[in-house]
């Protein structure tokens, strides 16, 4: 039996949920899923938001949610999460090239000053 129960996880994601707005989790498959995901990311080696003691990875995300250090979001913010993380790795990946282009041409031009120097 899981402890706490399903009504009480879905209880805790749904709680910042406006009365009238669609609840983030409808069913245990939700919590099953967002749990099972969270699970696999401490076994690969994240760190657990919560005091571990030598649990397994599914009771440690299981009590993550429960003291709501993770959250499920909904399809829509999932979406701009995704988004905003799509534009951070290409301002990065931009700021890495303009970098990559500075530094060739700092050694273009110290190659012309040696070159010079001869």
């Amino acid at each position: 039996m899981l402890h706490p129960s399903y009504t009480d996880l879905m209880k805790v994601v749904n709680s910042e949920v406006e009365e009238g707005e669609t609840p983030v989790v409808n069913s245990r498959y939700s919590i099953v899923l967002a749990t099972a995901k969270r699970a696999r990311q401490i076994i690969a080696g994240e760190t657990p938001l919560v005091e571990a003691d030598g649990k397994k990875p599914l009771s440690i995300a299981i009590q993550e949610l429960q003291s709501g250090k993770i959250k499920i979001l909904s399809e829509e913010e999932a979406a701009a999460q995704e988004a905003l993380e799509a534009q951070a790795a290409a301002e990065a990946a931009a700021r890495a090239e303009a970098a990559e282009e500075e530094k060739e041409e700092e050694t273009a031009e110290e190659e012309a000053a040696e070159q010079g120097e001869e």
